[in-house]
Parts: structure tokens; C-alpha cells; sequence
């Protein structure tokens, strides 16, 4: 038996400025800047939850290793 993975539901800009710890401008400004992963869907953005944590993952800092 296989089972197919759901896709994730996308979130809106208002859920990732929330999971972030920030405000939806800052969020439109690293969306501006191309420092955030996004969709583009007409005018509106959308956010993948696991591309969201990937990159928060990807600029973690490790306070035991030296900056790169």
C-alpha cells in the first residue's frame, strides 16, 4: 500500500511574518529583495512551510563555529 504525502497548505504572508517574529513589511521587504523563499500566484504571495523552515534552517548561526 502507498501512501501519497498531502501537500502542505501555503501560507499567507500575515502566518510567516508570525512564525518569524516579525512585521508583514519586513516580510514584504525580504520578499522584494529575493532573501526569502515565495510564490508569486497573480498579486498575491504565498509561502511554502517547508521552504520557509528550510531557509530558516539554511541561515541558522552555530555560536560554536566561526562566522562564514
Amino acid at each position: 500500500m502507498t501512501t501519497t504525502r498531502q501537500p502542505a497548505k501555503l501560507m499567507t504572508i500575515e502566518e510567516v511574518a508570525e512564525r518569524l517574529g516579525v512585521s508583514v513589511r519586513h516580510v514584504r521587504r525580504l520578499v522584494h529583495e529575493r532573501r526569502i523563499p515565495f510564490i508569486k500566484w497573480g498579486h498575491l504571495l504565498r509561502f511554502d512551510p517547508d521552504d520557509i523552515e528550510a531557509w530558516i534552517e539554511e541561515n541558522r548561526y552555530d555560536t560554536r563555529r566561526p562566522l562564514r
